[in-house]
């Protein structure tokens, strides 16, 4: 976005410059080679609907859905590639799937005379997407820095501004927004993650919400997006997301590729975890890479997905909401990891199982992009680290 140039611009030229970048005068869209699409398809060209979970966990996942629609009106209008769907149409797509799993119901038969059901498509085949995983760290912390401590986790800075441009025109800016602070009487870019942890921009801002003994665990931490956090005394304190700097999330593992340390099947949080710990005089350097800085806020419950309800593990997946529903039911199809007693991957099984969208992330973007929640610990931080593997997903619409 234009927010993130260096240059310093005045709101009205980042608002012009907005306008001619994304907002071209021409208003219909064509279809080119390999652009994806969604499509309508009939239920048989899903290869199994049989879930690999208990269904208890899916219900609970339907129902913290429909604690988000209870908040919202039913006329607010969600997007499914260029189809629209409104939220009430959700909610009882919803209610439908509670009724067959309570009724023992939940097979291919009345699942085809209920549902619709879509996908996206390239030009002349289905869009393979890339499933990978995220999960919530259990970290130590402490409260105030110390020896051991000293690597801060920060709290939404009290200078960073959130513009909605849909308040200057909702037609043209719909659902789009900048982040950046004021320098004198401009609106500018907000600090990268260089100049907060490299310069020390947020020194002076008051804004520590607890410190943790590695700058690694911070980012990664700031990758999932939430955290536990295990004090000296016992206790056990969730943050969450609260916000971030508006700056382009970068991959560091595609970095390390694109360096030739590691190869694409390599890559995994473990293994650039290691490679950091193992060269330390590299570690700012890559991880400063990634612009993109995540701040975060005491929660009471969670981890907290985008729509505002807990995650709940193996059922909770994150895709970019420009092209996937919020909160909408869908059919999960690829394959996760078998690992042993170390962590280390045995081989994979096959993943078949319903779940729900109540997540976006940094990273995931386009409709290409699955990232399926596998929960919180060490045994979900092996899981998710090494998933990376091609899938489907499948979204169910009330007929």
């Amino acid at each position: 976005m234009v927010a993130r140039r260096s240059l310093c611009l005045n709101l009205y030229t980042l608002l012009c410059i907005i306008s001619m970048l994304f907002f071209p005068g021409c208003s219909h869209r064509t279809i080119e080679k390999g652009t994806p699409f969604v499509e309508r398809i009939s239920l048989t060209e899903i290869p199994a609907i049989d879930d690999d979970k208990d269904l208890t966990s899916f219900k609970t996942a339907i129902e913290r859905s429909l604690t988000f629609f209870g908040r919202i009106p039913g006329d607010r209008v969600f997007s499914l590639g260029d189809l629209p769907i409104p939220a009430k149409i959700i909610k009882e797509s919803l209610l439908h799937l509670l009724k067959l799993i309570e009724s023992g119901h939940l097979n291919r038969e009345d699942i085809d005379k209920a549902f619709n059901v879509y996908r996206y498509r390239t030009i002349g085949s289905p869009a393979e997407l890339l499933v990978t995983g995220y999960y919530e760290p259990i970290l130590q912390a402490g409260l105030e820095p110390d020896r051991k401590f000293r690597y801060p986790v920060y709290g939404m800075p009290p200078d960073i501004l959130e513009i909605e441009l849909s308040a200057f025109d909702p037609d043209r800016f719909a659902g789009e927004h900048l982040v950046g602070r004021l320098q004198g009487n401009r609106v500018v870019p907000y600090y990268s993650r260089a100049e907060i942890d490299g310069q020390g921009k947020l020194a002076k801002a008051a804004c520590e919400l607890a410190w943790l003994e590695d700058p690694v665990d911070v980012f990664f931490l700031q990758v999932q997006g939430s955290g536990i956090l295990k004090l000296r005394d016992g206790r056990q304190l969730r943050i969450g997301y609260a916000g971030a700097n508006g700056r382009p999330y970068k991959s560091v593992g595609k970095y390390l590729i694109e360096k030739g340390i590691m190869t694409s099947e390599e890559v995994s949080l473990q293994s650039i975890r290691s490679y950091l710990k193992t060269h330390p005089e590299v570690r700012d350097e890559v991880l400063w890479y990634n612009e993109s800085y995540v701040f975060f806020r005491w929660v009471a419950e969670g981890p907290m997905g985008s729509i505002n309800v807990p995650l709940t593990a193996g059922r909770s997946i994150a895709t970019d909401s420009k092209y996937y529903p919020r909160g909408a039911p869908g059919f999960l199809v690829s394959e996760e990891p078998e690992l042993d007693a170390s962590g280390a991957v045995v081989g994979w099984k096959p993943l078949r199982r319903w779940v729900l969208n109540q997540d976006t992330g940094g990273a995931i973007k386009g409709p290409g992009r699955v990232d399926l929640f596998c929960g919180s610990g060490e045994t979900a931080e092996r899981v998710a680290g090494r998933l990376k593997h091609p899938g489907a997903l499948y979204i169910f619409v009330k007929k």
